[in-house]
């Protein structure tokens, strides 16, 4: 299935990311982030989360992919009108940058589909200053 399958508009993802300043280490280049992600099941059907695909680009515009089966350590299964909610975390060598990807997902009747999730801004306090 493709992104412009009704389906990938059945599941609404958001994003709430955080800097952590005490995991954070500028002397080495190395600002740690996190984030809590809301995933949003519209539909009428359940589905479950298969895996998910991750661009990464940090302020000097340089793009790492990261994929893999479900999210962090599991495939979860979102009931019709319900939530999923879980927290991660990523490492930038800049004090800026975006991360933007997508979910895998198979309804409950089989039919396997991606859902995006929009671009979300990292930025450290008085980074954009």
């Amino acid at each position: 299935m493709t992104d412009h399958d009704p389906l990938s508009r059945t599941i609404v993802v958001s994003a709430r990311p955080q800097y952590l300043e005490h995991y954070s280490k500028p002397e080495e280049a190395e600002y740690a982030f996190a984030y809590t992600i809301d995933i949003r099941n519209d539909g009428l059907e359940s589905v479950q989360l298969m895996s998910r695909h991750w661009i990464i680009t940090d302020g000097y515009n340089e793009k790492r992919e990261v994929e893999g089966e479900g999210v962090i350590g599991e495939q979860p299964f979102i009931e019709s009108q319900h939530s999923y909610r879980y927290s991660s975390g990523a490492i930038l060598a800049t004090r800026t940058g975006t991360m933007e990807g997508s979910y895998t997902l198979r309804s409950e009747s089989g039919v396997t589909f991606t859902a995006p999730i929009p671009t979300f801004a990292l930025i450290a306090p008085g980074a954009l200053q």
